[in-house]
């Protein structure tokens, strides 16, 4: 008999950790390999983590709602001859265990080696270390929180619930001080600035709380804006020739490819071949070193029926042909409404497209996607009448115009290579050939 560890996976290389939405299994339970034991979630996507063995769980190492660090041991299966044999009662990680685990978080936590109720050592989770370390929560102070956990064990509602009736204090004092006493306390704790005056809402409103992956996105927004000096920079295309050839070719192309073509393969198209000329914009920044990615994998903003907002990856795009790249377009689109998107679905982008025209946008000004250095988006197709230079002069004519728009990190990327790539992206657009084959 021997013990079989199941591991966090690595689920990209900017996610560092992982939230443990549900055990499918408990400890005794018999699992197979490949089949589900739990599921996760990150900052991009739900997903799956499957058995990595035969065998049955003898121990789960985190609970149901636990921030675990990527490669983290999170639970035990016994396979082998004995594997029949009851397993032991679930158990709580050793101090060596844990340590593996927290090394990671400067807070140093105080684990427990056994459930022992008369021990004095006391088993803290990941997800509660990381509030404690945030909020400036001491060791001694987090000792003496009365847990409503198993053994006593501090849980996540037990620490906020600590953290409400600490910062009610808090503001209670600071309402009971002159002002000039308020600012004193306010410099020395800006985290209780928030607090000190109740939110008070005027009006009929009504008051939403932020599901799961909204507060991610919105962490992933703010820390882009915090990483990356943002500029972006606009170019206008006639993608008359583009749109006449889609009108033209679309009820035969879904009918020889079984696929709806949309703009977006072959916008993907054109980013794919200038990303080619101008390697620095798929690349990323590792403090003072430029890293120049060779694969070319284009991520694309997709909406979700909740509002929220995900991006699957096109793998190596430049070694798809526009068929290609419109059934992969197709199939991370719907596996994204449906989601059904695997963890390495929206690994490893090197650049971004935004289709704000979409919802009817004619511009916009997207946020990186870190780590990368450029997101472009695309405005909505509008008909305008335009001046056309001809051999006889010029003259006026209904054009189908689109803006299209590139932020960049001004770290590594000034504006003349960023408006180039955006000038060069647009006349590909804007010379497509009109009697092109698909």
């Amino acid at each position: 008999m021997s013990l079989v560890d199941l591991i966090m996976p690595k689920l990209g290389e900017s996610i560092m950790e992982a939230t443990i939405l549900r055990w499918h299994k408990q400890p005794g339970d018999k699992v197979a390999m490949d089949e589900t034991i739990l599921d996760i979630a990150t900052d991009k996507v739900d997903s799956e983590v499957p058995s990595t063995a035969e065998g049955i769980i003898e121990a789960i190492l985190y609970n149901e709602n636990d921030v675990v660090p990527i490669g983290t041991v999170i639970a035990k299966i016994k396979v082998g001859a004995n594997m029949h044999q009851s397993p032991s009662s679930p158990i709580t990680p050793s101090i060596t265990e844990e340590n593996t685990v927290v090394e990671s978080i400067p807070f140093q936590p105080v684990a427990a080696s056994s459930t022992n109720h008369s021990s004095s050592v006391r088993f803290y989770s990941p997800l509660v270390l990381n509030i404690a370390q945030s909020e400036g929560i001491s060791m001694s102070e987090l000792e003496n929180i009365q847990g409503t956990g198993q053994d006593g064990r501090v849980s996540k509602k037990d620490i906020l619930h600590y953290l409400t009736n600490k910062k009610s204090s808090s503001a209670t004092v600071a309402s009971a001080l002159p002002v000039q006493e308020v600012a004193v306390v306010s410099q020395k704790h800006p985290e209780t600035i928030v607090d000190v005056s109740p939110v008070a809402y005027q009006g009929n409103v009504e008051v939403m709380e932020m599901d799961r992956m909204r507060k991610l996105i919105a962490k992933h927004m703010v820390d882009s804006k915090k990483t990356s000096p943002h500029v972006t920079s606009f170019a206008e295309c006639d993608v008359t020739n583009l749109v006449l050839w889609r009108e033209k070719n679309k009820k035969d192309f879904e009918k020889r490819e079984g696929e709806k073509i949309t703009y977006t393969p072959i916008f993907i198209e054109a980013i794919v071949k200038n990303l080619k000329k101008y390697p620095l914009m798929n690349s990323s920044l590792d403090g003072d070193k430029i890293i120049l990615k060779k694969d070319l994998n284009i991520g694309m903003a997709t909406a979700l029926p909740s509002g929220n907002l995900i991006v699957p990856v096109i793998k190596n795009a430049d070694q798809l042909n526009l068929v290609g790249l419109t059934k992969q377009v197709n199939g991370l689109a719907t596996a994204a409404r449906n989601n059904k998107l695997r963890p390495d679905d929206t690994n490893g982008g090197t650049f971004t497209l935004t289709n704000v025209g979409t919802f009817g946008s004619i511009m916009g000004t997207p946020i990186i996607n870190q780590p990368q250095v450029a997101i472009m988006a695309v405005g909505a197709i509008k008909k305008r009448p335009m001046v056309i230079e001809t051999t006889q002069g010029d003259t006026i004519g209904i054009r189908h115009m689109m803006y299209i728009s590139l932020s960049y990190d001004h770290r590594i990327i000034d504006g003349a290579l960023g408006s180039t790539f955006l000038s060069a992206v647009s006349k590909e657009l804007e010379n497509f050939d009109p009697n092109r084959s698909f």
